[in-house]
């Protein structure tokens, strides 16, 4: 993807954003809102709140030690604690010791938990209404400008830590 000039910023406000990227954020804002409330209405169809939806969607990538949860929930280990909890009294997740480190433990997706995270991916509209609407052209352009958004955001791949 070639990189295009930055916009000098609006006229007597040097460094100040345009009015297409004010517009763009607003956008994203309204996608990301959306999308939060679609998660969280998919989430209570399988009978889960949207913090566990969010842990068991991370635990089905790789098992975690709870220190990593809490990081990537952006909450405190204690309330990652509660969440595995009520996880892994529905099966749906587990704690194991760490192959690396014994005497840590990670919490782990079940079978049954992949198989609930995976239905619950496949129940967002988000996914299948608006972006159904797009051609695969499309829908490979706007992935590949999120993930250039992304890897700038952090320096990492996929904008992931």
């Amino acid at each position: 993807m070639a990189v295009t000039p930055r916009s000098p910023g609006r006229p007597g406000c040097p460094g100040c954003p345009d009015d297409l990227t004010l517009e763009v954020v607003e956008l994203i804002g309204s996608v990301v809102a959306r999308y939060h409330e679609e998660y969280e209405e998919a989430a209570a169809g399988h009978d889960l709140t949207g913090a566990q939806a969010r842990l068991l969607s991370l635990l089905c990538l790789e098992p975690l030690p709870m220190r990593k949860l809490a990081h990537r929930l952006k909450c405190e280990p204690s309330n990652v604690t509660g969440i595995v909890d009520r996880l892994e009294s529905r099966g749906l997740a587990e704690r194991r010791p760490d192959p690396a480190d014994r005497r840590v433990k990670v919490a782990a997706a079940t079978e049954e938990g992949r198989r609930v995270a995976r239905g619950l991916r496949e129940s967002l509209r988000f996914a299948r209404e608006p972006l159904a609407a797009l051609t695969d052209g499309e829908r490979r352009s706007l992935r590949d400008i999120l993930r250039t958004m992304l890897d700038s955001g952090t320096g990492a791949p996929g904008g992931r830590r």
